[in-house]
């Protein structure tokens, strides 16, 4: 017996209509689509959207649909303004981060060459003058 609040969709189709209607909304208003808006639209709040994409049946849908918000991000990324609103969203919602990478070699892109020095130390003893 399921316990709580009855699901706000039976069927992934169901909700599939709903996630096309907010994509056409966005579109039609140029608004930038985002996981927010996306939960708001279907009257679910982001941990709701999180819940759907754990169940099995609608777990396409639901990742198809972050797919579509982040491309819509992205694309806002590459064209837009200011890009930090984007960047943010991204790393935040999608897992995006800056990555650098930094090869250090030797002269002419060779190997790194080290030398190791040994000093021994001979006929230390005792340096007291009354012995």
């Amino acid at each position: 017996m399921e316990r709580g609040r009855p699901p706000k969709f039976k069927t992934p189709e169901e909700m599939q209509q709903a996630v096309d209607a907010y994509f056409a909304q966005c579109l039609a208003d140029g608004d930038v689509a985002t996981v927010t808006g996306l939960a708001f639209s279907l009257n679910l709040t982001r941990q709701g959207l999180i819940e759907y994409s754990e169940k099995l049946a609608f777990s396409d849908t639901v990742k198809r649909a972050k797919l579509r918000v982040e491309m819509a991000i992205e694309q806002r990324l590459l064209t837009g303004g200011s890009p930090a609103g984007a960047i943010f969203n991204l790393k935040n919602n999608f897992g995006w981060k800056d990555k650098s990478e930094q090869e250090i070699t030797g002269k002419d892109g060779g190997p790194i060459e080290t030398k190791t020095k040994t000093l021994v130390v001979v006929g230390v003893g005792n340096t007291d003058q009354n012995s």
